[in-house]
């Protein structure tokens, strides 16, 4: 193929009817459900599932959840309504922060980071991020936690594996009481839960097990994040969510989702991700790019790698 950095542009009006007819045969013929729940936060990607089950099964099939927490952006509500309002769907807002807290996800998470910077409390913020950008020089995945004091001052240290793995776990309480909080929905209205993850976080394992990655369809999981703004673009998503820089909004601090996984900017590791399924020579692509080949290599060999370590995460139960 001739590779250019526009060769992962799609037809935004094909693929949406591609969607929305799959999504009738799924929810309706082989499921047998009434509708769609869907889990929004004001983000890309949840916005464009619920427009396009707006699109597939009526808006007033369609319910909304929001799901705040403790942690959570404040932004994120008031977006996350706005879309509902743009759409003119239901939706309903449940706030998770008693049932994590009941969970010991707030005081399982400090403890692990009290181990690390002693000084930690709930006055402070904190995030784990990984520093290295791919494109400057390739290393190994080595996270690092950081936090915030009152004041600004910012302190990071590299994470042991013990606080690593503890903070995670206490932390995945977030996507799986979510998850659960959406099939109470939808078996009390007989709806299907829509799931919301994308290719770069299905496929590279970007996501809970039974958390977040816990739905009945997942309509966008073959579309790269680029074609998922392309797709929101055209359904008319609201411009203050298609300019947002997309986030986890997990930790207290603000954490976009480069920082913590993805390495390099979505528009760039998409094109260099999707030359490398078509066959095209990394040396084509960086020219396309403007990138160094060692660039694409690097990008590549790390989404080899995080494909390769979270098969885990997609397979059934064995």
């Amino acid at each position: 193929m001739n590779f250019t950095k526009d060769s992962i542009n799609i037809n935004s009006a094909q693929e949406v009817e591609k969607i929305t007819s799959k999504l009738k045969e799924s929810v309706g013929k082989k499921i047998k459900k009434r509708g769609a729940i869907v889990g929004i936060s004001g983000g890309i990607d949840s916005s464009v599932v619920l427009a396009l089950c707006a699109r597939a099964f009526g808006q007033e099939r369609v319910l909304g959840v929001m799901m705040p927490e403790s942690d959570s952006n404040p932004d994120s509500l008031e977006l996350a309504k706005s879309l509902s309002e743009k759409f003119e769907t239901k939706y309903i807002v449940e706030n998770m922060s008693d049932a994590l807290a009941g969970y010991g996800c707030y005081n399982r998470r400090d403890d692990a980071i009290k181990r690390v910077f002693p000084e930690f409390n709930s006055s402070y913020k904190a995030k784990i991020i990984l520093p290295t950008n791919l494109l400057e020089k390739e290393t190994l995945n080595v996270f690092q936690l950081m936090i915030i004091s009152p004041e600004g001052e910012k302190k990071s240290e590299r994470l042991p594996l013990k606080e690593y793995l503890q903070i995670v776990a206490a932390s995945n309480f977030k996507q799986r009481s979510r998850m659960s909080m959406l099939y109470y929905h939808a078996e009390a209205k007989n709806y299907a839960v829509i799931g919301t993850g994308n290719k770069n976080e299905h496929e590279q394992g970007f996501f809970v097990k039974y958390g977040d990655g816990g739905a009945d369809v997942k309509p966008i999981a073959h579309l790269f994040k680029t074609q998922v703004f392309q797709l929101a673009e055209y359904l008319e998503v609201p411009e203050e969510i298609r300019k947002r820089t997309p986030t986890t909004d997990t930790y207290s601090a603000e954490q976009t989702q480069e920082e913590f996984f993805f390495r390099v900017p979505f528009d760039i590791l998409d094109r260099v991700w999707f030359g490398w399924e078509q066959g095209v020579p990394s040396k084509e692509i960086a020219e396309a790019l403007e990138l160094t080949e060692e660039n694409v290599e690097s990008i590549i060999h790390d989404t080899q790698r995080k494909i390769r370590t979270t098969e885990y995460l997609r397979m059934e139960p064995l």
